[in-house]
């Protein structure tokens, strides 16, 4: 059972920029926003594995500049 509803689009969004932001260019996004996460932290949000605070949940939507509210659009 996943952990989180982001991970999947968390992903999404990062390797579809041009250039593709690569967890190391999130987590340095993140540390600005005073979320402090490191690579296995990112790995298992986007594995679904970890689970995601509300707080966390919005930075990582203005890091990767999406709203809160696609990062968790279910797909069926």
């Amino acid at each position: 059972m996943s952990k989180n509803l982001i991970g999947k689009r968390v992903r999404e969004a990062r390797l579809r920029e041009k250039p593709k932001i690569t967890q190391s260019d999130l987590i340095a996004r993140l540390e600005v926003r005073e979320i402090y996460l490191d690579k296995t932290a990112v790995s298992k949000i986007e594995a679904g594995t970890r689970p995601v605070s509300d707080k966390e949940l919005v930075a990582i939507a203005a890091a990767l500049r999406v709203t809160p509210q696609w990062l968790l659009m279910i797909d069926n």
